[in-house]
């Protein structure tokens, strides 16, 4: 089973619902590092207005999601965002007092690029809310993990990742 087949057939096993239009639309993010097994995200968008922001996301076992921060813009403070973990677990990382001992493995050389280390451990029913412009970065479980995300505005083009190679870059 090819990647873009075990994302969708995790979407469909989670239990949640989706349509056939939400499945056909997953954005399967490899932020043009080429290396979407290790650092990437898949996302489905419910919905994204001037008001607020729903996403599903699937990450397989360890993928990660490279540290980024969601800065001011268009005279708001930036995006604030909840993760709810709907399935698995997953290793949150921000801004704060270093856990000694973390969780996650950091992707091979890109150590540099990860840079906070405050770890918050969410399972499957647990939920964690993101303050605007506060570097983060995540990691599933060993099991991989469904996530859901409810948030301000978002905007993917604004958000600031530590690595300056990274784009948001959607694999098709």
């Amino acid at each position: 089973m090819d990647y873009y087949e075990r994302i969708k057939k995790i979407f469909i096993d989670s239990g949640i619902i989706f349509t056939k239009e939400e499945l056909a639309a997953i954005d399967y993010a490899d932020f043009g590092l080429g290396r979407i097994e290790s650092e990437g995200l898949n996302l489905i968008v419910y919905e994204t207005n001037d008001r607020y922001c729903a996403k599903e996301m699937v990450l397989l076992p360890r993928q990660t999601c490279p540290e980024h921060r969601h800065p001011p813009r268009n005279r708001e403070e930036g995006k604030r965002e909840t993760f709810r973990c709907r399935k698995g677990k997953v290793y949150l990382y921000v801004e704060g007092e270093a856990t000694n001992l973390i969780q996650s493995t950091i992707p091979s050389g890109q150590e540099a690029y990860y840079t906070v280390m405050h770890e918050i451990i969410l399972s499957a029913g647990e939920q964690y809310t993101i303050e605007p412009n506060t570097k983060h970065w995540f990691q599933a479980g060993d099991e991989g993990a469904v996530v859901s995300e409810f948030s301000s505005p978002s905007d993917d083009a604004s958000d600031i990742f530590t690595n300056p190679a990274i784009q948001r870059v959607t694999q098709s």
